[in-house]
């Protein structure tokens, strides 16, 4: 059973390693364009605050209808390691409290993690379609004519988003578990 988040409202530190979450609350998309922006000074846009939402490395299929509105129509996650260059000090400077995508990241962004209180969370691959049913309307998007709709930042307000913590705010990674135990079994198999 999925714990209930909201967003806005969450201690990140009382969320522990391996536990699954439903997420309410606005969620933010960014993939390396924006992650290279901000690095680089670039300010977010006016209302974005990093400590009551969320930062979804997603690039997600965005349809506009007959009223104008948008709406999501495929919104998985994308691979997190690419932004591993800039994670850790968007958490520093942003206030960062939850970052969501997949394939986890690495040793600076979990000691960025661990040092100002982010948590990374696994969302699952494979269920774009799913992940867009979470979000229950677009609140706008910024860097669109900038960056493309794929790289573009969308504000979504999702509700039952489901994720899975992988890497917490104590320096604990699912992801470095798995591999510590795969050596050891590995050993074991050799020995």
């Amino acid at each position: 059973m999925s714990r209930p988040v909201d967003i806005a409202a969450l201690d990140v530190r009382s969320l522990r390693l391996g536990e699954a979450v439903s997420l309410d609350g606005l969620v933010h998309t960014g993939r390396d364009r924006l992650h290279k922006h901000l690095f680089e000074g670039g300010a977010l846009p006016a209302g974005v605050d990093f400590r009551t939402s969320a930062l979804y490395h997603c690039g997600p299929v965005m349809v506009r209808g007959a009223s104008g509105a948008w709406r999501m129509v495929a919104g998985g996650p994308t691979t997190s390691s690419r932004e591993e260059p800039y994670e850790a000090a968007l958490i520093e400077r942003f206030g960062l409290r939850l970052l969501i995508g997949k394939g986890g990241m690495g040793p600076r962004t979990l000691a960025a993690c661990r040092a100002f209180g982010c948590v990374y969370l696994q969302a699952p691959g494979g269920a774009a379609a799913l992940a867009a049913q979470a979000v229950e309307r677009v609140e706008g998007v910024d860097f669109l004519e900038a960056f493309g709709a794929a790289e573009a930042m969308w504000h979504l307000r999702v509700k039952g988003f489901a994720a899975t913590v992988a890497m917490d705010a104590h320096g604990n990674s699912l992801y470095e578990r798995v591999a510590r135990h795969s050596a050891e079994r590995l050993r074991e198999l050799l020995g």
